[in-house]
């Protein structure tokens, strides 16, 4: 690869379609806002994590594995995460590393890989304290009723990442109404901790116990695992404002620095089958009910059909997600591993992609193109050709695919022909009595039986008929 690597993002900040220029091609840098950890992450939730994993595995082919240092944290100090805990009467660190190993668990399914660096909150608290006071000795935070806020008015660029004035801002935002601001944009950095709260010595000399605002927690940890400025800021548009605007704001008063990232990236929101995912309408969606429940069309759905659902809109467009397009994603992918099987192919030791989908991705990560590309590939394949089944093979590697799963997967469906025909009629006549139960809406049941399959060692897959529209199920054994 060239040193003109030819990399085009869009860069929030500029509202422009750049070209990307490492600040430091031996170690480009990007953060990307991780989970709160509190409960199973949702659908949208997802859509950052398998975008920037993409963006990763990108950057590594570009300038090399080791030359590129990604950092997502786990936000584990929180007000849902305080109640959370209170509710289920666990401590406040029970919770959160069963609820960030829930995340792990499901995001991994979605093939994407962990950070170079997984920064947590509170174990960055000292960092936050030094910041904090560096913005007060500075003249751009102050000290009020046993909380500390940054003075937005104390930054003229304040806006810059939203594009919005200050009337603006404090038209379409919550503003928190309290007697000690200066200014109603005033935004908290360190605030008391209630009884029962989790707390730490706190800032400034305030004597009371205290715990970090959210805003703080990514300037600090970005700033230790990467420095005062890196290359590339990411996460969902919904962070731009005012999260992103206020890290911004801290990382660069008390920086002394032109900039914080170079180039901010956001990925565009998620909606479901049309509508705004919110638990009132019932459509919100977590990646654990996707793949360990029959909550969403009546059946489990495979986390790599969910990657490729959220990888065929380019990512900073919106996306709709729905039950026909993870059905048609399985499809797809269910031709495939039938192919590669067919051909006796599976991925290469280190798989390259090809340049038709590299070119995809380098215009702002255009996967759409870049699926293109590899359809017309397949149709090659389709026609006995090894070769291009091959090329096939490697690029879903590089895109973060499993191809190899995918045909042992029909393989072991395949080889259900040659079990004990006992054990086969015990497996249909639960399967029976299970659709019996899903159609009478006994969802207890349901799960029941497929549990108790499964400690026998029968995975259960369900697929809806085409043209009846009921539900069908298939098994392998595990």
């Amino acid at each position: 690869m060239s040193a003109d690597k030819g990399l085009l993002l869009t860069n929030t900040l500029t509202r422009t379609k750049e070209k990307f220029v490492p600040m430091d091609e031996s170690n480009v840098r990007m953060y990307v806002c991780g989970p709160t950890v509190y409960d199973y992450a949702h659908i949208g939730n997802a859509r950052p994590v398998v975008v920037f994993d993409l963006l990763a595995r990108l950057l590594r082919q570009l300038y090399g594995a080791n030359h590129v240092t990604y950092v997502r944290n786990i936000t584990d100090v929180d007000d849902k995460i305080n109640a959370r805990a209170r509710d289920e009467g666990i401590t406040i660190r029970e919770l959160t590393e069963k609820t960030a190993a829930q995340f792990h668990a499901d995001m991994a399914q979605l093939g994407a890989l962990n950070p170079d660096i997984e920064p947590r909150a509170t174990e960055h608290i000292e960092e936050m304290k030094a910041m904090i006071e560096t913005l007060v000795e500075r003249g751009f935070a102050y000290v009020a009723d046993e909380h500390v806020l940054f003075n937005v008015p104390s930054m003229p660029e304040y806006g810059e990442l939203a594009r919005r004035s200050l009337d603006e801002m404090v038209a379409g935002a919550r503003v928190e109404v309290a007697s000690y601001k200066k200014d109603p944009m005033d935004f908290v950095l360190w605030k008391p901790s209630g009884e029962g709260e989790p707390g730490w010595d706190s800032p400034c000399g305030i004597e009371t116990p205290g715990r970090p605002g959210w805003h703080i927690e990514c300037s600090a940890m970005s700033a230790k695992h990467l420095g005062e400025t890196f290359d590339i800021h990411g996460g969902g548009v919904d962070l731009t404002f005012p999260h992103h605007e206020n890290e911004i704001a801290q990382s660069r008063c008390a920086h002394g620095t032109p900039y914080m990232a170079k180039v901010w990236l956001h990925n565009g929101f998620l909606q479901v089958e049309g509508e705004k995912m919110s638990k009132s309408l019932g459509n919100f969606i977590t990646v654990h009910e996707l793949l360990d429940t029959d909550k969403v069309g009546g059946r489990k759905w495979d986390g790599e059909a969910i990657r490729y659902t959220l990888l065929q809109t380019q990512y900073r467009q919106p996306i709709d997600f729905t039950v026909k397009g993870l059905a048609e994603a399985e499809k797809q992918i269910q031709r495939w591993g039938d192919l590669f099987r067919k051909l006796e192919v599976v991925p290469s030791e280190n798989p390259q992609p090809s340049a038709v989908v590299i070119e995809g991705l380098l215009d702002d990560l255009n996967t759409p193109r870049a699926f293109a590309a590899l359809h017309k590939v397949a149709r090659d394949a389709r026609g006995g050709d090894k070769a291009a089944a091959q090329e096939l093979a490697d690029n879903l590697a590089f895109l973060g695919f499993n191809p190899k799963g995918w045909a042992e997967q029909q393989e072991e469906t395949a080889s259900n022909a040659n079990v004990d025909p006992e054990l086969a009629a015990f497996v249909e006549d639960l399967i029976g009595k299970r659709l019996d139960a899903r159609r009478n809406k006994d969802f207890a049941e349901s799960d029941r039986i497929r549990d108790e399959l499964a400690a026998k060692g029968i995975v259960l897959k369900d697929s809806k008929n085409k043209d009846s529209g009921e539900i069908e199920t298939t098994w392998s054994l595990a």
